[in-house]
């Protein structure tokens, strides 16, 4: 037999509904708002077939340029060969939800305008580059008061 080549080939597991994630679509889906600049991932919902982005736009993360009633355009980058192509793709809002890939720099811009208003008012210079985690501090494990402890199951027992 000759191998499928459709539209939805190769997606048994990206379109799927995850564990416990089966049925009715949930409500907040529908009640989120999405405006002109949102980043956006875009997660395909297998239990909505209208407004399906095709596969490969799955798991991309892309920015609201337009926004309909039940849709959003987004436009994102898709490798083709050596480059990259800006595509814009209208998809509905089952299929979208709001990237986090931000929230932890917003985060940090906001902390570090506060440091630098309290450094400004005490005189001072601070540096605000992150700096890498390094290595934990070395130290002796004692045994004195911890002895070893083996661990074995509990032997099965039938009588009741």
């Amino acid at each position: 037999m000759p191998h499928s080549y459709g539209l939805r080939a190769g997606t048994r597991y990206a379109f799927s509904r995850g564990f416990k994630e089966h049925g009715m679509i949930r409500l907040s889906t529908y009640l989120k708002t999405y405006r002109v600049g949102d980043i956006v991932d875009i997660k395909v919902n297998g239990a909505v077939q209208k407004g399906m982005p095709h596969k490969v736009y799955h798991g991309k993360t892309g920015v609201v340029y337009n926004v309909t009633k039940s849709s959003v355009g987004v436009i994102l980058y898709k490798r083709v060969d050596n480059r990259y192509l800006e595509k814009r793709i209208s998809v509905r809002i089952e299929h979208v939800q709001h990237s986090r890939s931000r929230e932890d720099f917003i985060k940090r811009v906001k902390e570090n305008a506060l440091k630098k208003r309290e450094a400004k008012e005490k005189g001072i210079h601070v540096h605000l580059k992150r700096q890498a985690v390094g290595p934990r501090e070395a130290h002796f494990v004692q045994l004195g008061g911890n002895t070893p402890e083996t661990v074995v199951p509990i032997a099965y027992d039938t009588h009741i």
